[in-house]
């Protein structure tokens, strides 16, 4: 039944490779927890008290309670695709609770190390730096998902409209708009790519040196180069979606837009920004009212 969850996912909900790849590995390991303490049952017959012993064992193996609770709502959406397939009659899921954790706001760059990085930093004129400098302005001028930007095509990109389309999750495409600046940036390394890299039949705009589509190690290590040089604590790719949509909201663009733009399917996921953006009001207030 595990294997007809995941296609359920993939292809009905359809759900990024990356989310059903997680949506495995946690199964996996409450099949194996089955093995080694419940010999006898399967999946599809464990109860609340078995399934309530497994996050127990997490807990005190000491797992990430974000980690756990991620477990947690995985389990919930199988025992409900069970319960829908009349597999099972009874929820097992529904007394189980997640775990309190730490409200954690997102990581971002602040605006003048982001100024830094861009517009300070001594690109070389080879393929590798272009490319670095067009993965950087692209991931801030437009805030999309890793994902997002390797599966980016040639065709794309509208440098004539200054828009790009992107595919996000759940295959929803949406169209981005970006400034004038990064039509130079992205000429700029069409131009080495077309020159120093031998051109491959895929239409893929981000390549590696050998011509074949970029793949998320390269990617990471292109962003935590550069973000070294900063004081943001996460060094990812997606620090630069959380700093894009910040920044937004900092100067006074409405949340609404900002969920259109990030690809957000509620409102809840885009709220989370507005709590850095009240932090940067609070200081300001603290510097400038006479009674702070």
């Amino acid at each position: 039944m595990i294997d007809s969850f995941l296609k359920y996912l993939e292809f009905e909900k359809r759900l990024s490779r990356h989310t059903v790849l997680a949506y495995h590995t946690d199964l996996q390991q409450f099949s194996d927890f089955l093995t080694n303490t419940f010999p006898d049952i399967k999946s599809e017959t464990a109860d609340y008290g078995i399934v309530r012993s497994w996050v127990i064992s997490l807990v005190e193996s000491g797992i990430d309670p974000l980690s756990v609770n991620r477990k947690i709502a995985c389990l919930r959406s199988y025992y409900k695709f069970l319960l829908r397939q009349e597999i099972i009659h009874k929820d097992p899921m529904m007394k189980i609770r997640v775990l309190k954790t730490k409200k954690q706001l997102p990581s971002f760059v602040k605006e003048s190390d982001m100024i830094k990085i861009l517009d300070q930093t001594e690109f070389g004129n080879n393929f590798q730096d272009a490319r670095d400098k067009a993965i950087l302005e692209i991931f801030y001028g437009t805030g999309i998902r890793l994902s997002e930007l390797i599966s980016l095509k040639e065709n794309n990109i509208d440098l004539g409209s200054r828009t790009i389309k992107v595919i996000g999750k759940r295959n929803k495409e949406r169209v981005i708009p970006f400034s004038a600046g990064l039509i130079s940036v992205l000429n700029e390394y069409k131009a080495h790519r077309n020159k120093e890299i031998e051109r491959k039949n895929h239409g893929f705009f981000f390549v590696t040196e050998k011509g074949d589509p970029c793949y998320p190690k390269i990617i990471y290590h292109c962003v935590k180069k550069y973000l070294e040089k900063t004081s943001t604590e996460r060094k990812s790719p997606h620090a630069l979606r959380h700093t894009y949509a910040t920044h937004l909201l900092n100067k006074g663009a409405e949340i609404n837009a900002v969920k259109d733009l990030l690809g957000h399917t509620s409102l809840a996921a885009t709220q989370v920004y507005t709590h850095n953006s009240m932090e940067k009001l609070k200081k300001i207030f603290e510097q400038a009212h006479p009674k702070a």
